[in-house]
């Protein structure tokens, strides 16, 4: 499957306050290079999914709150979203927390649902697909290992099935640009792997740039080479993964520390060898 290399993402002076109380994002600013796989990470209530939602342009910063850039284009400047939005966001594929697929509906339309952003509004309406895009899907389908069930309902599979179909959908969208919103923080360690496994091999083979949000430092450490850290709205890490020690997230989070703690959730740890146990070769999609 043929996309175009990946995008940049550009923050600069990005500020959110909810109902007037404390700042959610306070002047965040970063820079992602294309074809980069970054992990944000943070506490609970640090600005994760904020600050990826701000990136989608589902939500306005505060007026004079800053600015989002992907390549070129503004997603939003000065709390105001661009009108052209919905173009623009045809570049970037949002894999949430809880899925967001139809249950009702087959995985191959779910899936199908990422071309919404690029085809006509009366096809989009109708759910009127190609034989060309259906053939596309069932090929991203066949990328994440699932082509098998693409006439499934999407409420019959399990978590780590559906966080599948989601990467699909993304594949399918031509997303430049693929933001997860802590995709694995409710599914089972094997599952979480998994999952993580197919976002690193899309990010290697395709070149499509990847900013994903997660709890658990391992996987930071493990997936991606740079993480940035958030904690009550703020930017105070943005370096290399390997220099997460637990000594700098102490002092960094505090007692909030335990939120980040790898062996709670059965993060991958390193053998003697220097390898992580459990977790297949990329080219390898283990079944959920």
């Amino acid at each position: 499957m043929d996309h175009p290399a990946g995008a940049s993402l550009e923050i600069t002076g990005l500020t959110k306050t909810f109902g007037g109380r404390a700042k959610a994002l306070s002047s965040c600013g970063f820079r992602i290079m294309p074809g980069e796989m970054v992990a944000l990470i943070g506490a609970s209530g640090s600005g994760k999914s904020t600050m990826l939602r701000h990136v989608s342009g589902f939500i306005a910063a505060d007026r004079g709150g800053g600015t989002v850039r992907v390549d070129n284009n503004a997603i939003q400047a000065n709390g105001r979203i661009d009108r052209r939005v919905r173009r623009m966001r045809a570049d970037v594929g949002f894999v949430f927390q809880q899925f967001n697929l139809v249950g009702r509906l087959s995985v191959l339309i779910n899936v199908l649902v990422g071309l919404i952003a690029r085809v006509p509004a009366w096809r989009a309406l109708t759910m009127h697909f190609t034989r060309e895009e259906k053939a596309e899907a069932m090929r991203a389908l066949a990328q994440v290992g699932i082509r098998h069930l693409a006439w499934q309902r999407a409420s019959t599979l399990s978590g780590g099935q559906q966080q599948r179909v989601a990467i699909a959908r993304a594949l399918v969208q031509h997303a430049r640009l693929i933001l997860a919103d802590e995709p694995i923080a409710s599914l089972d360690p094997e599952s979480a792997r998994n999952v993580m496994d197919i976002l690193a091999r899309i990010n290697r083979e395709q070149g499509i740039t990847v900013l994903v949000s997660l709890h658990q430092v391992q996987y930071a450490r493990h997936y991606c080479s740079r993480t940035i850290a958030l904690r009550r709205g703020e930017v105070v890490h943005d370096g290399p993964s390997a220099r997460l020690t637990p000594e700098l997230l102490a002092e960094l989070y505090g007692s909030a520390v335990a939120e980040l703690a790898d062996e709670a959730v059965g993060a991958p740890k390193p053998t003697e060898t220097g390898q992580f146990a459990g977790i297949p070769p990329a080219n390898v999609v283990a079944a959920i």
